[in-house]
Order: structure tokens, then C-alpha cells, then sequence
């Protein structure tokens, strides 16, 4: 019987649990928006968190100057980039905050998608403990350093594969009325210049875990 039992619960898990084809989808832009409501799963030591994407930003590789991938560059930090879809890139910002990115697309195509913001749903205590701060608070897991904090991601889990067990990607059926879903500039890429101002951020209109500004 209970064999039986985690053979059902695997099998709920997998159906769960974002395919690989899911992140070969070679439009970033459609990605980015898709993956809202989509649930971000870490284990850690057998500590479970998870959040529900809310935020994200589309960078389209070689040709957007927002991209660590801009121009064809490919240095030791960036060659994740150039994976097949579904790793994960982290890396640190400002030498601080490690910022969790889900690569996609095929190999030598080097988009992906920063997730900027989740609303707790799993193991709030444990993000709790992470940040130093009660989950009800909005700057749990506001932004991007801020989320990877309380999911516990850091620079090991750079090229983590998506489908695996440390780190993965649910479909739980949340989805967003077109008209809840703002689309807008980027931030904090202003060297970008031009590309700076592409709506390629999506966030859920009015989810108090959105980071700001919100356009």
C-alpha cells in the first residue's frame, strides 16, 4: 500500500511538472508571459518552498542589448545561456543578490526569462526564516534577489535541470485574464539603451508581491 501511494503521488507530480518541451518554445516573449502563474519549486536538505510566479522579463539572446548574450558573447557565466531550454542560469548581481533565470529555446539560441517576483505558496515558514521576515510582507519575495532568497537559490544552482528534483516548474491551473497581465519596461537595464524600453516585463495587475515600479 504503500508502494502504491508514492507511485500516485510521483505520477501527480510528473503530470505537474513542466515537460522539457515546454521550455524549447523558441518565442521567450510568449514564455515569459505564459509562465505567470506557473508554481517555482525548490528542495533543499528536504525542505520544500515554492511561489507562484507573478513577475517576469523576457531577454530575446544575441540581438537584445539587455542580454548577458547580446552581440554572440559567450564567456564562462554566460555559456549557460547557450544550453538547450530548461536549466537554470543564477548568477550575482552587484556581487549580492543571485537572480534566477529559466533558460529556453533550442541550443546556440541563448534566450531566457528572469523571474522577478513570487507569491509564496509552499513552506512559507522556511522563507521566513531565509529572509528574516513574516511571509505577509511583500518584500519577501518582491524582486528578484528577493525571490531566489526565499526560494534558497544561490550560484549552485546554476544549470540545474528544470525537470529533475532540486529545482522545477508546476502548471497548477492558475491562469490570468488577459486584461490582469501589464506588460511593460524592463528594469534597471538602461545601458540597453533602445531595447531598454521594450514591454518585454510581465506582471499580475494588483498582486502586492509585484516589485516596483510598476508601469
Amino acid at each position: 500500500m504503500f508502494t502504491f501511494a508514492v507511485t500516485l503521488s510521483m505520477i501527480k507530480k510528473m503530470k505537474l511538472k513542466l515537460p522539457l518541451s515546454y521550455y524549447l518554445n523558441q518565442d521567450v516573449i510568449f514564455l515569459a508571459k505564459d509562465l505567470l502563474g506557473k508554481v517555482l519549486f525548490t528542495e533543499i536538505d528536504g525542505d520544500v518552498t515554492a511561489g507562484i510566479i507573478v513577475e517576469t522579463e523576457a531577454y530575446f539572446g544575441v540581438l537584445d542589448k539587455a542580454s548577458h548574450a547580446y552581440g554572440g558573447r559567450r564567456t564562462s557565466r554566460t555559456e549557460t545561456l547557450y544550453h538547450p531550454g530548461g536549466v537554470s542560469y543564477v548568477y550575482l548581481c552587484y556581487g549580492i543578490h543571485h537572480l534566477f533565470n529559466i533558460v529556453s529555446s533550442v541550443e546556440d539560441e541563448p534566450h531566457a526569462v528572469l523571474v522577478r517576483a513570487v507569491e509564496p505558496l509552499i513552506g512559507s515558514d522556511i522563507m521566513e526564516l531565509r529572509r528574516n521576515m513574516p511571509a505577509s510582507r511583500p518584500a519577501i519575495s518582491s524582486g528578484p534577489g528577493s525571490a531566489a532568497k526565499a526560494l534558497g537559490i544561490d550560484r549552485s544552482f546554476n544549470k540545474k535541470d528544470l525537470t529533475e528534483h532540486e529545482i522545477w516548474i508546476e502548471d497548477h491551473g492558475i491562469r490570468y485574464a488577459a486584461d490582469s497581465i501589464v506588460a511593460g519596461p524592463r528594469i534597471g537595464v538602461a545601458y540597453a539603451e533602445e531595447d531598454a524600453l521594450l514591454p518585454w516585463r510581465f506582471y499580475v495587475k494588483g498582486n502586492k508581491y509585484v516589485s516596483k515600479p510598476r508601469s
